[in-house]
Formats: structure tokens, C-alpha cells, sequence
């Protein structure tokens, strides 16, 4: 797919839409605190109640959809990468429903402990990859986007299956699992970021090292060994960033469907396929998409608010279903 906005370009216009983005999720909201009072509340003369609800509250609501966003955003563009299909997002593939098991046997195990949840959750998560990357060596089944999607919707499902039956058969795990599993930025602990922020850092470590082999990965794997990489340590490589990246994410705000698929497509239209240029841009996109879902969720049934993850589903779906009708699937 050709290019339709120079990267330096398309950059731009993400930032300011992310600083737009921003600005919106501090100053709106479902409660009593509306428009004018958040807005004297930034500059700095509300009341208590109103400073308290922008610069607290809304602000680390805002925080962690920085943090997820970017994480979800990069971990698409790493997976679609890595297995060379448009559809592959860590919701769809079961990357996010292994890193939701994990945390769920953790705690009816008698983990309790928000931070054991980023380990436990990034273990889940490499399961998940794991399974993808034996999917896609699978003769009939790597090939075929649609399959691959169907074998990891197959794994979600029952992983999905298991995490309800340990629910119900311990209730302290569902009084501690029932607020965090339906995916939400509301209602974290103040202490999110900071024990979710090394696992972000370390996953995008990972990944900026393997961004020349994916390119090269895109056009084949003898082009890649001809110009001296090494398929299997970047898929290795790939997966283990996309685990760290998916289970920060699902640990810090349980699982978020759609990001993943969402951001790259965009990205895609933007920029064109290339990772070099997609990656970068999704790394703005994700956050942007997560705030909007986040700030919408707020707004439409006031003054009670929705999940994130059913307004990112309602915009994702759509999606999913025109890569899937198109008459060719962009390469990638």
C-alpha cells in the first residue's frame, strides 16, 4: 500500500491529537465535575473536591491509557509483523485471554499482591505467543489469516472457559478478579504506573533492536538470512517483546480487546506498511485510540460510565470485518 502522509507528518498530527486527547479525558467526565470546574481545577482555582477529581483521579485514568495504549499499540504492530497477517491482535490470537489466565490461577493460588500480577500476566502472555508461533508454522493454518484467527479465538475461548470456572469455584478470587477482568482504566490502584511502567520499558527494549530484522522478515525468510539475520531469534525475540508489552498492559488494566488491531490498520492507511514507519507512528496512535474509547465510555450514559473494552469493540469490530472482506489483504 503506497504512502499517503510523509512519517515526520503523520508524527505530528498524532501528537497534537494526543495532546487534544489528553486535554478532553482531564477536563471531562461522568461525575458532578463538569467542564468549567475541571477546567479551573488545571489552572489551579477550584475547590478541593474538583482538584481532587482532575488531578487525581482523571489524571492517573489518563496516565495508564498513555501507558496501555502505547503498549497494545506496539504489541499489534509487533504480532502482525512477526506472523505477516493483518488480523493478528493479542485480543483475537489469545495472547490476552493467556496473560487473564495466569492472573486468575495466580490469585486462586493465593497471590494478592498488584505487582506479582505483571509477572504472572507476562508469563500468560508468552504462552499465548507461544501458541501463535507454533500456529504459524501449521501447513494450511500460518497461511491463512482467517484460520489463524480462528485457532486463536478457539485458545481465548477456552482459556476464557477456565478463568470463569476458577471464578466460581473460589469466591475470593472473584471478589478480587471481577473489577479488573471486564478491562477498564477506572478504579486502579494509585501505584499502577509505577510497578507497570518497568514492564512497558523492558518490552519496548526488546523490540527496538528487532525492527530492521522484521523489515527484512517482511520480504521473505532466505532475503532475510541473505542479508544476515536470523528468523527464528527475531520470532523468538518478536514474541517475547509482544508477551512483556501485552502482559504489562493486561496486569495494569486487565484485557483490552481491539487496540491491536485497531492502531496498525491505522497506522497502515496513514504511513504504508513498512514497520520502520508503522511501529513509531502506533506508538502516538495507541494511546490516542485508547483515550478516545476511554473519554466516549464517560460520556454516553452518564452519570454511570461503560467498560473501555465495549466502546474499543464496537469500533474494532467494524474493522476486523472490512480486512476480512476485502477483496486482498495487505501484505505485509
Amino acid at each position: 500500500m503506497p504512502s499517503r502522509l510523509s512519517l515526520p507528518r503523520a508524527l505530528g498530527l498524532a501528537a497534537l491529537c494526543l495532546l487534544a486527547l489528553i486535554l478532553a479525558s482531564l477536563l471531562l467526565g461522568a461525575g458532578d465535575v463538569g467542564l468549567w470546574a475541571s477546567l479551573q481545577a488545571l489552572l489551579g482555582h477550584a475547590d478541593d473536591e474538583a482538584r481532587f477529581v482532575v488531578l487525581q483521579l482523571r489524571w492517573a485514568r489518563t496516565e495508564l491509557a498513555l501507558l496501555v495504549g502505547l503498549a497494545l499499540g506496539g504489541a499489534g504492530v509487533l504480532l502482525q509483523a512477526v506472523t505477516r497477517n493483518p488480523l493478528a491482535e493479542p485480543g483475537l490470537l489469545g495472547v490476552s485471554a493467556g496473560a487473564s489466565f495466569a492472573v486468575v490461577l495466580a490469585i486462586n493460588l493465593g497471590a494478592s499482591a498488584a505487582s506479582l500480577h505483571l509477572g504472572v500476566a507476562t508469563l500468560g502472555a508468552l504462552l499465548g505467543c507461544t501458541l501463535v508461533l507454533l500456529v504459524t508454522q501449521m501447513r494450511g493454518v500460518g497461511e491463512d489469516p482467517v484460520r489463524l484467527v480462528l485457532a486463536g479465538a478457539a485458545f481465548s475461548g477456552l482459556l476464557g472457559a477456565l478463568s470463569s470456572l476458577l471464578l466460581l469455584w473460589d469466591q475470593r478470587t472473584a471478589d478480587e478478579m471481577r473489577f479488573w477482568i471486564i478491562g477498564a482504566l477506572a478504579g486502579r490502584p494509585l501505584d499502577t504506573l509505577s510497578w507497570s511502567l518497568p514492564g512497558l520499558l523492558l518490552g519496548l527494549a526488546v523490540a527496538l533492536p528487532l525492527i530492521r530484522p522484521l523489515a527484512a522478515l517482511a520480504l521473505g525468510e532466505r532475503v532475510a538470512s541473505g542479508l544476515g539475520h536470523h528468523p527464528q531469534l527475531t520470532r523468538l525475540g518478536t514474541l517475547l517483546a509482544v508477551a512483556l508489552l501485552v502482559g504489562t498492559a493486561t496486569a495494569a488494566a486487565g484485557p483490552i480487546g481491539f487496540i491491536g488491531l485497531i492502531v496498525p490498520y491505522i497506522a497502515r492507511r496513514l504511513v504504508g506498511s513498512d514497520i520502520r514507519r508503522t511501529l513509531g507512528l502506533s506508538l502516538l496512535l495507541g494511546p490516542c485510540v485508547l483515550l478516545f474509547a476511554d473519554t466516549l465510555s464517560r460520556l454516553l450514559v452518564r452519570p454511570y460510565e461503560l467498560p473501555v473494552g465495549v466502546i474499543t469493540a464496537f469500533v474494532g469490530a467494524p474493522i476486523l470485518i472490512a480486512v476480512i472482506r476485502g477483496h486482498r489483504l495487505p501484505t505485509l
